[in-house]
């Protein structure tokens, strides 16, 4: 990033500090050394955002409330807000277009904003100091508990990336969840404690939400008329969109559901949308919360016994492991990252993925779910509509678009690494270690949405085989040259190889009928 002026240079400089839709917190760099009676904080709602792929209309609803109400708390403590609303006239569409009409409303002689979090919006600013003749300064993202810079110095010289040991790493610099040098309970990772299917019967916590007020009800019919085409639903709009809320919406997990987290973060359940899953990453990916106190309070509650070890970790790992891991391996590896195409998928995108009409019930209840809430947990995301993606060979760019759209926590830094390289294997194994490939049989181990699918799981022919299984068996057939030398990849092939050449061709029929069929 461009440092900040030395020795007081810049200081006097009548100075505009341009804050985006996802750093709406109080710590951001860029309103450090605020003077209040001088310097104008920039704030911009702009169509640009909103369309650059078809955002779900409660993320879109969730962004501008929260704008809003972090503007408004702005000016309630003495800061100059110039806030530019979505219809306001002579509103441009974009970052570039509002930050010009700024400079020139204001005289402004300097301009500093933090780091964006993707890269396209970083490019856009690069040139902001040249066009408008003011001094751009650019600060690094605090936010964060891992620095660029330090995730590129772990990375360096490393053949592979693999989040375990990164995340091993940060739990020594935090000191969190350790005994001296070793880790607490003597295991770094309890995620085979977290894998549990569950318990029919089983109570699940009622999840808070939050009642739009008279702001975000404004909002949700902007949104409506302004992008009423786009993907999703609106009337079950219960997201957090203050800062007091997004406290609240912590301490409710912590308190309700990270007891029963570990054990069930794998499982899935038809019609029960948020199970004990934390629903605060909205809240952490635009700054109403922050990682270090999120972390901080979940092993709080593991001090005082009121969450297990292994609960504790789980979500540990979550947010210093994979959170911090997928932001410093996009940042090392754009612009081209998402460029590659390891396995050469080139399907299209199926309709189902945006209407749930599908006779594949895991489909159609994690897509109805998504367009509900903006939301799925990320077994959901990984193991149901991933997973299908992988095995049909659907084009990484689309399913990728798909993500950044349909979720309300979905911003490319993160988005990207896990649909592309966790998802997809697009990467060829630059994150994951092998592909996360899986049949039937797993998602009627982690659910009960095979109970009432016309497909049965444990059948890998005929017209009521699940879908799952025949496209997991011509993904290995199809991917043989491939993914045959790939070590994690060896007991599936072992059990390919137990198949003739005529149960070969079968699925490979089979499967050709239902990649044309969608």
């Amino acid at each position: 990033m461009i440092p900040a002026p030395g020795n007081g240079e810049g200081l006097n400089l009548k100075t505009l500090r341009f804050i985006l839709g996802d750093q709406l917190s109080r710590s951001i760099s860029s309103l450090e050394a605020c003077d209040r009676d001088r310097d104008i904080v920039l704030m911009a709602e702009v169509s640009d955002e909103a369309t650059y792929v078809c955002h779900h209309k409660q993320k879109i609803a969730l962004v501008l409330s929260a704008m809003r109400h972090f503007a408004g708390e702005l000016e309630g403590d003495g800061f100059q807000v110039d806030y530019v609303r979505l219809n306001d006239k002579g509103n441009t569409g974009s970052f570039s277009g509002e930050l010009e009409r700024a400079v020139a409303r204001h005289d402004i002689e300097r301009i500093v904003i933090t780091e964006p979090g993707e890269w396209r919006v970083l490019e856009l600013i690069k040139v902001w100091g040249e066009d408008s003749g003011a001094e751009l300064e650019i600060k690094d993202d605090t936010r964060f508990l891992a620095t660029r810079s330090g995730f590129q110095e772990w990375a360096s010289g490393r053949k592979s990336l693999r989040m375990e040991f990164f995340y091993r790493e940060m739990r020594r610099k935090t000191g969190w969840l350790m005994d001296g040098d070793k880790p607490l309970g003597g295991r770094w990772n309890y995620d085979a404690d977290n894998r549990k299917s569950l318990p029919r019967g089983i109570a699940l916590p009622e999840r808070r939400r939050f009642e739009p007020d008279d702001i975000t009800r404004e909002v949700m019919d902007l949104v409506e008329t302004r992008f009423g085409n786009h993907f999703g639903e609106l009337g079950t709009f219960g997201w957090p969109v203050t800062r007091h809320d997004a406290l609240e919406a912590l301490a409710h997990f912590v308190e309700d559901c990270l007891p029963g987290f570990g054990d069930y973060q794998d499982a899935m359940k038809s019609g029960a949308d948020f199970l004990f899953h934390s629903l605060i990453s909205p809240c952490l990916n635009i700054g109403l919360l922050e990682a270090r106190e999120v972390c901080e309070s979940v092993l709080a509650a593991h001090e005082e016994g009121h969450a297990p070890l292994a609960a504790t970790e789980g979500f540990l790992r979550q947010v210093l492991g994979w959170r911090e891991f997928m932001r410093g391996l996009y940042w090392m590896h754009m612009p081209d990252y998402g460029s590659s195409n390891f396995l050469e998928a080139d399907r299209p995108l199926p309709e189902f993925y945006w209407t749930a009409d599908t006779l594949m019930n895991c489909l159609a209840q994690t897509v109805d779910a998504t367009r509900r809430n903006a939301y799925a947990h990320h077994i959901q995301r990984l193991m149901i509509t991933g997973n299908f993606a992988l095995l049909a060979g659907l084009d990484p760019a689309e399913v990728e678009d798909w993500y950044l759209a349909v979720y309300a926590d979905a911003y490319e830094w993160v988005e990207l690494p896990n649909t592309h390289g966790m998802a997809l294997f697009a990467d060829g194994g630059l994150l994951a270690s092998k592909p996360y490939a899986a049949s039937g049989s797993y998602i009627n181990r982690m659910s009960d949405y095979c109970t009432d699918c016309v497909y049965d799981p444990k059948s890998r022919s005929g017209d009521n085989a699940c879908p799952f299984n025949i496209l997991y068996w011509y993904f290995l057939i199809r991917n043989e040259e491939r993914l045959r030398s790939n070590p994690r990849m060896g007991l599936s092939y072992r059990n390919l190889d137990r198949l003739d050449q005529e149960q070969r061709r079968q699925i490979t029929r089979q499967a050709s009928t239902i990649l044309d069929s969608i």
